[in-house]
């Protein structure tokens, strides 16, 4: 697949759906497969647009939610798909002031798009003027066909990005993973920390969190993908939050301890699954009591592992 951050001059038309696809849920894989079956049927190339960051850290990012995973997370779930061309502009405010015409010539003139589809709640262009219908009006026009792809729902509740950040919110990891299609999981590089989990027998690797700010919180039963020489996953024990027990300035760490494993991982770039929530953060009277209580988290946790 080919990822682009700047919209390019296409020679080869392109089918085309556009959405955050924060999560790549299954709704979003939905609008990916019927992609994938409209690009081998009119001889078209399967391409996908999103956008970093999400608008609303743009318009208002003190509200805004929690990102349900990274642009290197999304692109690797839609590389994954088979979708060959990702397009991911950055979206700013001058990306925002274009009116929904001069969005629909880039598309149509700059991205040769010759299929389009989008969900039914798409907006586009200044003030959020574009729709699915206006969309519809342009396209014949435009020489351009246009889909909107209806709720994808499970168990009746319509699949969406707030809909699992809700979930996982509540420590709800099987309803979170009834949505996406898959458990729960967060990557990123293991880097240096504060190695005070090496001095109570529990070494963790740290995980980069790059800044984000996670949509759960707590202690978690994990499997952990990636390990440089090893074959399948590593089960073991996250935390993931503030850590007050042990750190103060409240930013979100994920620390992962690995069951019967010794080896370094510095360097090397983990996926970690949520299985089961534990238990919420909470603050101990000792490291004693800190101690006492990851040997009971282990426990648990290899039980349900």
């Amino acid at each position: 697949m080919k990822l682009f951050r700047e919209l390019p001059d296409n020679v080869t038309p392109i089918a085309l759906c556009i959405g955050n696809f924060d999560g790549v849920h299954l709704g979003h894989q939905a609008l990916m497969a019927r992609t994938l079956d409209e690009a081998r049927s009119s001889g078209l190339t399967p391409a996908v647009m999103t956008f970093h960051p999400h608008p609303r850290e743009v318009f208002d990012f003190a509200n805004a939610p929690a990102r349900l995973s990274s642009t290197r997370e999304k692109a690797e779930a839609i590389a994954l798909a088979g979708i060959q061309h990702l397009y991911v502009p950055r979206f700013n405010t001058a990306f925002a002031r274009q009116s929904p015409a001069a969005f629909l010539d880039v598309l149509q003139h700059t991205l040769k798009v010759r299929w389009l589809l989008v969900g039914k709640d798409f907006r586009f262009g200044a003030r959020r003027a574009g729709d699915v219908g206006l969309m519809r009006a342009e396209a014949n026009i435009r020489n351009m066909r246009v889909e909107c792809l209806g709720d994808v729902r499970v168990h009746g509740e319509r699949v969406s990005s707030t809909a699992i950040r809700s979930r996982l919110c509540a420590g709800d990891l099987t309803g979170a993973r009834d949505l996406l299609g898959r458990p729960y999981a967060i990557s990123g590089r293991v880097v240096h920390g504060k190695k005070l989990g090496r001095t109570l027998g529990f070494p963790t690797a740290n995980v980069s969190l790059a800044g984000r700010k996670p949509a759960l919180s707590g202690v978690f039963a994990v499997r952990c993908r990636g390990i440089r020489g090893l074959e399948g996953v590593a089960n073991g024990v996250a935390n993931l939050g503030t850590n007050p027990a042990v750190q103060v300035d409240g930013r979100p760490t994920l620390e992962v301890f690995l069951f019967d494993f010794s080896r370094d991982l510095y360097g090397q770039r983990l996926e970690v699954e949520f299985i089961a929530k534990l238990r919420d953060e909470t603050c101990f009277d000792s490291l004693d009591a800190l101690t006492a209580q990851i040997r009971k988290d282990c426990d648990h946790a290899r039980a349900l592992l």
